[in-house]
């Protein structure tokens, strides 16, 4: 795999693992940050505003996705 890609890989997982940790932490004030006027920013966290428990359900996922990603990364690494 191309050091650029393995990077981009490596990012996104980082990404997930600490959204997903906020996310999960400080649901209500993780999403205010996120609301936006732009439609399609919005879009992406309206499902979550005034739903904290799904927003932490979705928290969970997230992490759980992250570290897939970066034990694949690894395994490939290793390989």
């Amino acid at each position: 795999m191309e050091l650029a890609v393995k990077r981009a890989a490596e990012m996104a997982a980082v990404f997930m693992i600490g959204d997903g940790l906020m996310g999960l932490l400080q649901p209500e004030r993780h999403v205010g940050l996120w609301r936006s006027d732009v439609t399609a920013v919005d879009l992406l966290v309206r499902p979550f505003g005034g739903r904290p428990g799904r927003r932490r359900a979705y928290g969970l996922l997230q992490i759980a996705a992250g570290i897939a990603l970066s034990a694949q990364l690894r395994r490939k690494a290793d390989a």
